[in-house]
């Protein structure tokens, strides 16, 4: 997922003698009954990361980072939790299992979205200087940096890893990078505004929320080219994006609205909204799939959402604009 959604889940075994724990787009390792899911929410004028524990709904701890901490992104072995610092310009790297900074990564001016892939790399998107660094996750240093889009808000890699989708806000469009050859393959044209990002389950359709335009953008993943524009509704600046397991419902947040859509991903259509705080940004899935998470930034609380029931449940507090 994706996602450069500012939030993400990982898993943590109860066994004293181990740590790990997953993204949340890879499937379980373990049995619900063997783990617990915990929430990594920024806060962005806090500076520190909220951990929230989804089975209690309760905050565990905040871990100081950067300055202006936006994105977040948890490595595929759940070990690594990557955070970028917008007024930094750098990364932290937490360790998952005892919940400290290990490592601070300096990147572009201005980072925004991050994303891991399989293969040990994390991409973070520079939004002051339009570009996208490559961080080695063995190493925590910058291996290449690439030109995109102007002011890459969003990152983004594929369900199968072979895939990097960049959401450029300023120049309307998506860049999309081999994530093997780390070369830029195609440069999509969206909806003005393009922001959060995710896919369907399969990676067959990249979903683009245009906040200008208050629309989202369906990209056919095989041939690179938008079939399909939803309207999201006039006014409501779609922010982040998340797409339910099977693929039939798509969860857009508003932040004009104060609002989640629900949108009917069959047929691409708004079917409803469920209120949630002032100024949603982030959402994500709960490892299960049973639950959404999302930040809304001007009340500083997290909602949590049955996802078959799209009722709210717990509305946990945390730091100053998650």
């Amino acid at each position: 997922m994706y996602n450069s959604i500012p939030m993400k889940f990982s898993r943590q075994l109860i066994f004293p003698f181990k740590w790990i724990g997953f993204l949340l787009v890879l499937g379980s390792l373990f049995t619900q009954a063997e783990a617990q899911p915990f929430a990594y929410i920024p806060n962005a004028f806090s500076d520190n990361v909220s951990v929230i524990n989804v089975a209690t709904n309760t905050v565990v701890t905040n871990i100081p980072v950067g300055l202006g901490p936006f994105g977040v992104a948890v490595s595929p072995d759940g070990s690594k939790v990557y955070v970028t610092n917008q007024f930094s310009s750098n990364v932290s790297v937490i360790d998952a299992a005892t919940n400290t900074v290990e490592a601070t990564v300096t990147v572009g001016s201005a980072p925004e979205g991050v994303a891991v892939s399989r293969v040990g790399k994390v991409y973070v998107a520079n939004a002051g200087d339009n570009t996208v660094s490559i961080i080695n996750a063995q190493t925590n240093t910058v291996s290449l940096t690439l030109p995109v889009g102007q002011t890459p808000h969003g990152v983004m890699v594929s369900p199968n890893r072979a895939m990097v989708y960049v959401s450029n806000f300023v120049s309307g469009d998506v860049t999309v990078i081999d994530a093997f050859t780390d070369a830029v393959v195609a440069t999509v044209p969206v909806g003005n505004g393009p922001q959060g990002m995710t896919t369907s389950p399969r990676g067959f359709e990249v979903y683009v929320a245009n906040r200008f335009s208050s629309t989202i953008s369906v990209i056919d993943a095989a041939s690179n080219t938008v079939t399909a524009t939803i309207d999201n509704g006039a006014g409501t600046i779609p922010f982040g994006l998340a797409c339910s397991p099977s693929g039939t419902t798509l969860f857009a947040t508003n932040l004009g609205g104060g609002s989640v859509s629900v949108i009917d991903a069959t047929t691409n259509t708004l079917t409803g909204t469920i209120p949630v705080g002032g100024g949603p940004r982030g959402i994500s899935f709960s490892p299960d799939g049973s639950l959404l998470c999302v930040a809304s930034g001007d009340n500083n609380t997290v909602s949590v959402i049955n996802a078959a029931t799209q009722a709210v449940g717990a509305v946990i507090p945390v730091g100053n604009t998650p």
